[in-house]
């Protein structure tokens, strides 16, 4: 099969979505499932395997009803080129405009399929070439290769053990907007005073300051924990 990337006519805005979509699901585990790319996109599952066959068509994944969807090289440039995309311009609405955090998600969301390569290159450039966006997820590069996000989540964590905040889901711009008013931005140090049992909450301190999280809102937050 032919890893040639098709011309860029033939593959909409949808397709773009789906093969974002399949990368980000890929992190997880390498084969998607139509039924997780359905629960992804909020789409049908008949939309699901429509889209999939036609991006196999495009030679843009390899698709098996039984083994899932991955991507090609050719799938992976684009999905990593429209992530560029976002990412930088998270990176832009935050810093240069001052919107917040919790909202430029789904501004970028708006935005990425048409930003030309000029100005993302100017943007790159104004921005100081940055290598993580406002929520430390990893920027790819213009050549699109792309760092792994460091560390663990918030509950791995130990008592008594101190961490850097490395990343903070986007997904969920309410959950994101709480999180940054305890200040659990990239960069901040946290400690975990103490965890309950039974999957009880996590008292943490962060900025000189206690809170508590519960297990699930923990999760959405990734730690470079600080060796002793």
């Amino acid at each position: 099969m032919t890893t040639d990337t098709p011309p860029s006519k033939q593959v909409t805005h949808a397709m773009e979505d789906y093969l974002k979509a399949i990368y980000r699901l890929s992190e997880r585990e390498p084969n998607v499932t139509a039924h997780q790319l359905a629960t992804e996109l909020s789409v049908s599952g008949a939309s699901v395997t429509n889209m999939v066959k036609r991006l196999d068509e495009l030679n843009l994944v390899e698709y098996s009803r039984y083994k899932g969807v991955t991507l090609t090289e050719s799938g992976r440039k684009i999905a990593l080129e429209v992530i560029r995309h976002h990412r930088l311009l998270e990176l832009y609405l935050s810093e240069s405009l001052g919107m917040p955090w919790h909202e430029v998600h789904a501004e970028a969301e708006r935005l990425e399929h048409h930003l030309s390569e000029d100005l993302e290159a100017r943007m790159d450039s104004a921005l100081g070439f940055p290598t993580h966006d406002p929520h430390g997820d990893p920027i790819p590069s213009p050549d699109l290769t792309i760092d792994e996000v460091r560390g663990v989540n918030l509950t791995a964590l130990t008592a008594g053990q101190v961490g850097t905040v490395t990343r903070v889901s986007d997904r969920d711009p309410e959950k994101l907007e709480y999180l940054g008013s305890l200040g659990l931005f990239p960069g901040a140090a946290v400690e975990l005073i103490e965890r309950m049992p039974f999957e009880g909450p996590l008292r943490i301190r962060v900025a000189g300051k206690e809170a508590v999280l519960g297990p699930p809102l923990a999760r959405q937050v990734s730690i470079e924990v600080q060796s002793s």
